[in-house]
């Protein structure tokens, strides 16, 4: 977990600055609301290569857009195997369950949403968006 302060800002800063935002070229988005607080983020996800590229757009509270872009931090390069194994160990950590071994990095800033029940609809909005993606996504060139 990371002191509170570091978390507020890591939040803070993504919020203001967004990170990989806007559509990906000849790939369809994924767009979710969450219709208790308006929240909204479109994600788009490719697999050239065999590895990850996700971008996102989308209109919301802080929780919901810093989760976007530190998702599409923490995945852009990996391959669809780690992003799975990423998404549920940050789902585990939202949900307030041990998220195993994982390497989390700047996604720990979240971990405070745990505590906040209707928040962790909001954090989790984007990563539903980019498995929905995922499913659709052309596979990767053998």
């Amino acid at each position: 977990m990371l002191p509170e302060a570091v978390a507020k800002q890591i939040i803070a800063d993504h919020q203001r600055r967004p990170r990989h935002t806007g559509a990906l070229d000849g790939v369809a988005g994924v767009t979710l609301d969450n219709p208790g607080c308006g929240d909204q983020v479109t994600v788009w996800a490719d697999v050239p290569q065999g590895r990850l590229a996700v971008t996102f757009s989308g209109k919301g509270c802080a929780i919901s857009q810093s989760s976007a872009s530190l998702m599409t931090v923490a995945l852009t390069g990996k391959t669809v195997e780690e992003a799975h194994a990423l998404a549920r160990q940050f789902r585990a950590m939202v949900m307030g369950e041990e998220p195993g071994d994982a390497h989390l990095g700047d996604l720990l800033a979240l971990a405070g949403v745990s505590r906040l029940h209707a928040r962790r609809k909001c954090a989790l909005l984007p990563w539903r968006a980019l498995e929905q993606a995922l499913e659709q996504a052309p596979p990767p060139p053998p």
